[in-house]
């Protein structure tokens, strides 16, 4: 009896049966599906699906011209406008490596940035001008600079050979792409911000690009032709892939330079926007804008957040006004989120309050996301589902990122075991729904307990009196650490440490009661998280508000 597999017998993949995933293909369709819906909008600027799409193809022909090709890296300083939707399908349409750089990054976090990646191009837009000249200083190696020269922005200086506009122009008019090679090369190169050393340059590919785009679809439910408000970075984890997602729902990408409260509403309103992104910060400065900006909002609006943990309280505020909240995790290495706090049957039924303490969990592993678990990260054994017991979230699949760029030593380190090791300690609930608790460097360990920060950030927030709260560990001769609580009240708002400390000890157990309290602005990462390594060095010279 023969032992060969009927299914393989001379049944071979080819090309009519077979093609690589990538993103590339999502904007062909809308073009040629529906040529004429608007894709972009900025400022009195409108581009159909069919014009946004002959713009991509256009740069891609122009950087082939120059010897733009596989391999090389294309970097783009540059704001939530046209040309950094453009360049997310344009520049991987040469076999190239988009990376979308950090724009609040400092002059020398760029240099190192586009000498590490062996940068050949540079798009930078005007606003940001001062920052390139002084990273160019720095940079060895020669690069060609393209300005963006955006109308609706006064200000800056063109540094560049030329602008973006007549860039484009020397590309061929018949030049189309929709398809690579294969689904494993990179598309998009993005570097975590990192609070010690030298930022780690996170490769993306063209199959988890695909899959996490579809795969945002699905956790929002998001129907077809969604009105998307740019709030959240593009240069963030690509937009947490939504580049890619708007084009295979063939949406409407409202842009946002700047994210201000006044901003935010205006474009709500106008355009009539459904959908926005954006970290916890976004939707608390939302929460505290003045309410004559909140009126004539008359569509149902969805947010999706991520980033730090969002405290229960942000979400109950969000949907007493009236928005949907879909609250994910996930870091740069698993193409921003893959993890969903997907709703169940019977939660509509609770409390708002009741609701949005299950919504401020992390969650499920998103659709597209393969394997999720919480455990030792020593063992890689599976904690019990107990919502007590603390390990770190482990994850596996294609919405994992490649690797670190020349970095072998660090890749190889977190995917050890065959799980990527996310370095955020959780815990697994009942339900298979899991909680983070803390990083796994910023759980603090006083007198042998384990307090999580977050745990007490989250009663802060809860305090009417108090806009934003960050909670670290700071160094104790006794206890060996001790909560410090960084503490940002809302404008006009007047709260002493006293009447602070007795509304904790209501909440909270003794021991995780903040032993220090600083009251002011609370500093934050380029990307909106808070930097949590700067805070504990004020928090080691704090003065304690009560014997220890």
């Amino acid at each position: 009896m023969s032992t060969d597999n009927i299914y393989e017998q001379s049944l071979d993949q080819n090309q009519a049966n077979f093609a690589p995933l990538t993103p590339l293909n999502f904007i062909e369709r809308s073009a040629s599906v529906y040529p004429n819906r608007v894709s972009i909008i900025h400022g009195d600027t409108e581009y159909t699906w069919s014009q946004t799409y002959k713009r991509c193809c256009l740069l891609a022909s122009a950087l082939i011209k120059m010897g733009i090709g596989k391999g090389d890296t294309v970097a783009f300083m540059g704001a939530n406008t046209p040309e950094t939707f453009e360049a997310h399908f344009g520049v991987p349409m040469t076999g190239a490596v988009l990376n979308a750089l950090n724009v609040r990054l400092d002059a020398k976090a760029i240099a190192f940035m586009l000498e590490h990646a062996e940068t050949k191009v540079l798009f930078t837009d005007r606003e940001y001008s001062k920052t390139v000249k002084a990273a160019l200083e720095i940079v060895p190696n020669k690069l060609v600079v393209i300005d963006i020269d955006d109308p609706y922005f006064n200000g800056g200086e063109l540094i560049g050979e030329q602008n973006y506009e007549d860039f484009i122009a020397r590309g061929d008019d018949d030049y189309r792409c929709f398809q690579i090679e294969d689904e494993w090369q990179a598309i998009s190169l993005n570097y975590t911000s990192g609070t010690t050393g030298d930022p780690k340059g996170v490769v993306f590919h063209h199959r988890g690009a695909y899959l996490n785009a579809i795969s945002n679809v699905m956790c929002w439910n998001m129907a077809a032709h969604p009105i998307y408000l740019w709030t959240l970075p593009m240069f963030h984890c690509n937009g947490w892939c939504f580049p890619w997602s708007l084009a295979a729902v063939a949406g409407t990408s409202v842009c946002l330079r700047h994210v201000r409260d006044q901003a935010i509403f205006d474009a709500i309103r106008k355009h009539e926007v459904t959908h926005f992104c954006g970290a916890p910060v976004v939707l608390n400065t939302m929460l505290n804008a003045d309410e004559s900006m909140k009126q004539g909002i008359k569509q149902k609006v969805s947010a999706m957040t991520a980033g730090a943990a969002p405290p229960a309280a942000v979400i109950a505020g969000m949907e007493r006004m009236g928005f949907g909240v879909s609250h994910v995790y996930g870091l740069t290495e698993t193409y921003g989120p893959c993890v969903v706090c997907a709703p169940q049957d019977g939660w509509s039924d609770l409390s708002i309050d009741d609701r949005a303490e299950l919504h401020a969990r992390q969650g499920v592993r998103a659709p597209l996301q393969d394997e999720l678990m919480v455990a030792d990260p020593e063992t890689l054994e599976p904690v019990p589902k107990d919502g007590k017991t603390m390990g770190e979230i482990f994850m596996r699949g294609n919405l994992v990122m490649k690797g670190y760029l020349k970095n072998p030593k660090t890749t190889e380190a977190s995917f050890k075991g065959g799980w990527f090791h996310s370095g955020d300690l959780a815990v697994w609930h009942e339900d298979g729904y899991t909680q983070i608790k803390d990083r796994s460097k910023d759980i603090i360990i006083s007198g042998g307990e384990n307090i999580s920060s977050l745990e007490i950030e989250s009663v802060l927030f809860k305090h009417p009196k108090i806009m934003e709260a960050a909670v670290v560990a700071s160094t104790d001769e006794k206890w060996g650490e001790v909560p410090c609580a960084f503490v940002c009240l809302k404008k006009g708002q007047e709260l002493s440490v006293e009447d602070l400390i007795i509304y904790c000890r209501e909440e909270l157990a003794g021991f995780k009661i903040p032993k220090k309290v600083v009251f002011g602005d609370i500093t934050k990462t380029s990307t909106g998280k808070v930097q949590k390594y700067l805070l504990r060095e004020i928090a080691n010279e704090a003065e304690y508000i009560a014997k220890k």
